[in-house]
């Protein structure tokens, strides 16, 4: 699959969360959200992107998006993530990669010559409606929470 772009439904998705609760695309419903998928949990690059979401989280609350991490990572790697690192975002267990492959980001990727399966940093901003307002690809952790806010806080001045 390829990443949708912008103006396309978001796929359809029923995930586990680390709190034990499903979470479904249509449970979002008239909510905007983010999703932010990464690779591996408490990995440099992914905690810090986690950190710096969680160091946004009331201001993306307060403009009524949601954020998710989703990998390909046990719910219980994701409670251990979480508590290691006192993370306030929601994370997603996608085991089977249904939404890494719907989304196009499970990508056969190559380090040090080696190829292996992987998940290549993206982030989609979704209405509440369920469509994509805005995709990041190949997305570098650092700065890039503030970013998506950014976009989330000129996507929801026109309702305000």
């Amino acid at each position: 699959m390829s990443i949708p772009n912008a103006g396309q439904e978001c796929p359809d998705f029923a995930l586990p969360e680390s709190d034990g609760s499903i979470v479904t695309k249509a449970s979002l419903k008239g909510r905007a959200f983010v999703l932010y998928f990464y690779p591996k949990d408490d990995t440099s690059g992914c905690t810090t992107e986690a950190i710096e979401f969680t160091a946004l989280i009331r201001q993306f609350e307060a403009l009524g998006v949601s954020v998710f991490g989703v990998s390909p990572d046990s719910v219980q790697k994701h409670c251990r993530f979480r508590d290691k690192h006192d993370l306030k975002v929601h994370l997603l267990a996608d085991e089977d990669k249904n939404l890494l492959q719907a989304f196009g980001v499970w990508a056969e990727k190559s380090m040090y010559g080696r190829k292996y399966w992987g998940v290549e940093r993206t982030t989609a901003l979704i209405d509440a409606d369920g469509r994509v307002v805005r995709v990041w690809q190949k997305v570098k952790a650092g700065g890039h929470a503030a970013e998506v806010l950014e976009a989330a806080q000129s996507f929801k001045s026109p309702q305000a």
